[in-house]
């Protein structure tokens, strides 16, 4: 992977932040969230189809399972929690459990409800890929954010300031 620092330039605020236009100060955070998020989402992408080789969307899937108790959670909870259609969401799940990614069972007592959740083997990938995919975030906030942005950003985040850089 190229090393991002290399074109790196040292960028002002970004001017959704920096105020004097016809946007409110809310619609303004918004603006830097989206350009923030938006990097994010562009850095990893490639990043996680080496690492974990799965897709970005994917990848959001085993993120959200990973913060769940290992009984997993059910497919409509998903789909609302990712503002993903159900039959979409079918498709990545399938993906998933083909790869060996997730577990798909039946919620007792419900026939139409199904369960998803991680396999041991995600458990272990995303875990070895963690200090990697947090590099990358960082990396990429650091892209789109002056410093009194990036430093507002990381202070809603867990760890990030204190994590040390990958090489």
């Amino acid at each position: 992977m190229a090393d991002p620092e290399a074109h790196r330039i040292d960028l002002p605020e970004c001017p959704s932040a920096q105020g004097g236009g016809l946007l409110p100060k809310e619609l303004r955070a918004w603006m830097v969230m989206l350009a923030a998020m938006g990097s994010v989402e562009q850095e990893l992408r490639t990043v996680v189809k080496e690492r974990l080789d799965v897709s970005h969307d994917e990848f959001l899937i085993l993120c959200l399972l990973a913060e769940q108790p290992r009984a997993g959670l059910r497919m409509t909870r998903i789909a609302e929690l990712l503002g993903r259609p159900k039959t979409r969401l079918t498709y990545q799940i399938a993906c998933l459990q083909h790869a060996g990614l997730v577990t798909r069972s039946s919620v007792c007592g419900d026939k139409r409800g199904i369960e998803v959740a991680l396999t041991d083997k995600a458990r272990r990938l995303l875990e070895e890929a963690s200090d990697t995919l947090a590099a990358t975030v960082t990396r990429a906030l650091s892209h789109v954010m002056g410093p009194d942005q990036h430093k507002a950003m990381s202070g809603l985040l867990p760890d990030v300031a204190g994590r040390p850089k990958e090489p």
